[in-house]
C-alpha cells in the first residue's frame, strides 16, 4: 500500500490541493528524507505543492479509506480527526485544516479502534477493548455507549445516516481462534475463508445501548458500511479470496432483506474495496476482468440498473479509490510491483478525471 499510515496526513495535502502549484518553495523528493525538512514543499516529480498537516511529534495516522474523518466547526472551518501515537499510548486528535492547529480529542489509551465520526452531532465513536465510547468534538464530553460481553467480543465499524445506530460484525469462536494462532494476514486469510465459520452482523442503538442481531451466515462477513444518506441501508461483504466470492452485498435494517450488488461473470474476475458515493446512490469498487489484466473502477447503482465503468491502465491501478464530494473527480493510492496489478511504475497517488468510459490520470505525488 502506497499511502502508509505514518505518511498519510502529510500526503493528504497533495490530494486536497491537486491543482495548486507552489512558487519559491523547495523542490524535494516527497518521502526522500525522514522527516521532511519543511512543512510545505514542491514534489520534484510532479510540481504539485505538498503540505504536511500534522506536527512531527509521535506517529500520526489517517482513517481507513472509506471512513469520513471530517467535521465542520460552528465557525465554518474544517477539522479532521486522526490517530496520534507516542510513548504515552494512542489517542484521537483534531486538526483544524485552516490553521493547522491540533488539539487532543480523547485521552490516551493502549489502543483505539472504530474511527467513526458523526457529521451532524459531532460525536466521535471509538472502541477501547470491549468498551464503545462517544465523545463530542465540540465539548469533549465523553460517555460509554456499550460494553461488549466477554462471550460476544464484537467490533463497531459504521454509523448510520441519522446517527442512531452503530453497526459491526463478529466471527465465531473458530475464526477468532484462527486469528490468534495465525496473526499474519497471509496465514489467516484462506484459513478463515475455508472454515465457513458463522459470522454475525449486528447494530447498537447509540441512545439506549441495545444490541440487536441483524444477520448471520456461515461465511466470513466484513467491510461493514452504512449508506451516507439512507439510515436503513447497510453494505457488507463476503470476505475471502476475491476470485472465489461474490463479494458486495447490502442489507435492509428494517426487513433484513439482502441484495447482491455485483455478480462475477468473467473467469478469473475479481471485485472489491467497495465504498459508497457521497449521495448514497452508487457503490464504487475495484473491478478486474480478469484479475491483473483489465482494470476498472466500477459503480453499481444502489437502486439497480447498469454499472458505470471507468477503465484505466495497469500503472494507474490503485489498492484503494475515493471520490470528491461533488462526484466529479476520483483519486487512488497506487500500488507497488508486488500487488495484484504487478505495476512497474504504480507507486503514485493519482487524480482521476472521468472521460467517457475511461480515466485520465494525473500524478499528484510519489
Amino acid at each position: 500500500m502506497l499511502l502508509k499510515n505514518h505518511l498519510a496526513t502529510a500526503l493528504l495535502g497533495a490530494a486536497l490541493l491537486p491543482g495548486l502549484r507552489a512558487q519559491a518553495q523547495a523542490h524535494l523528493e516527497t518521502g526522500g528524507q525522514q522527516p521532511m525538512p519543511a512543512a510545505e514543499w514542491v514534489d520534484q516529480a510532479t510540481g504539485h505543492k505538498v503540505v504536511r498537516l500534522t506536527p512531527l511529534d509521535g506517529n500520526n495516522g489517517s482513517f481507513y479509506f472509506h471512513n469520513n474523518p471530517f467535521l465542520k466547526t460552528a465557525a465554518g472551518q474544517d477539522e479532521m480527526v486522526f490517530y496520534h501515537t507516542d510513548e504515552q499510548g494512542q489517542q484521537l486528535r483534531l486538526l483544524n485544516l485552516q490553521t493547522r492547529q491540533t488539539r487532543p480529542l480523547t485521552g490516551y489509551h493502549k489502543s483505539i479502534k472504530g474511527e467513526i465520526v458523526g457529521r451532524k452531532s459531532h460525536n466521535v465513536y471509538f472502541q477501547v477493548g470491549n468498551d464503545v465510547f462517544a465523545i463530542n468534538a465540540d465539548t469533549r464530553k465523553e460517555r460509554n455507549v456499550y460494553t461488549f460481553p466477554a462471550d460476544f467480543p464484537g467490533n463497531i465499524s459504521s454509523l448510520n445516516a441519522d446517527e442512531t445506530l452503530l453497526a459491526g460484525s463478529l466471527g465465531g469462536a473458530e475464526a477468532r481462534d484462527i486469528l490468534k494462532k495465525y496473526p499474519a494476514k497471509s496465514d489467516f486469510f484462506n484459513r478463515i475463508y475455508d472454515a465457513k465459520v458463522q459470522h454475525i452482523l449486528f447494530t447498537i442503538n447509540v441512545k439506549t445501548g441495545k444490541r440487536e442481531q441483524l444477520y448471520q451466515e456461515n461465511t466470513w462477513l466484513g467491510h461493514v458500511q452504512f449508506s451516507p444518506t439512507d439510515p436503513d441501508l447497510l453494505m457488507y461483504c463476503h470476505e475471502g479470496p476475491w476470485g472465489k466470492v461474490d463479494r458486495i452485498w447490502t442489507i435492509s435494517i428494517k426487513t433484513h432483506a439482502t441484495k447482491l450488488m455485483h455478480k462475477r461473470t468473467v473467469d478469473g474476475e475479481i471485485a472489491g474495496h467497495e465504498f459508497f458515493s457521497p449521495d448514497g446512490k452508487t457503490i464504487w469498487f475495484d473491478l478486474q476482468q480478469p484479475r491483473s489484466v483489465t482494470f476498472y473502477l466500477a459503480g453499481a447503482p444502489v437502486a439497480g440498473g447498469p454499472e458505470k465503468r471507468y477503465q484505466h491502465q495497469r500503472n494507474e491501478w490503485s489498492i484503494h479509490y475515493n471520490i470528491s464530494p461533488d462526484q466529479t473527480l476520483f483519486a487512488g493510492d497506487g500500488g507497488d510491483p508486488g500487488q495484484v496489478a504487478k505495476a512497474t511504475d504504480g507507486e503514485w497517488i493519482n487524480l482521476f478525471r472521468p472521460d467517457g468510459d475511461h480515466f485520465n490520470a494525473e500524478h499528484l505525488v510519489k
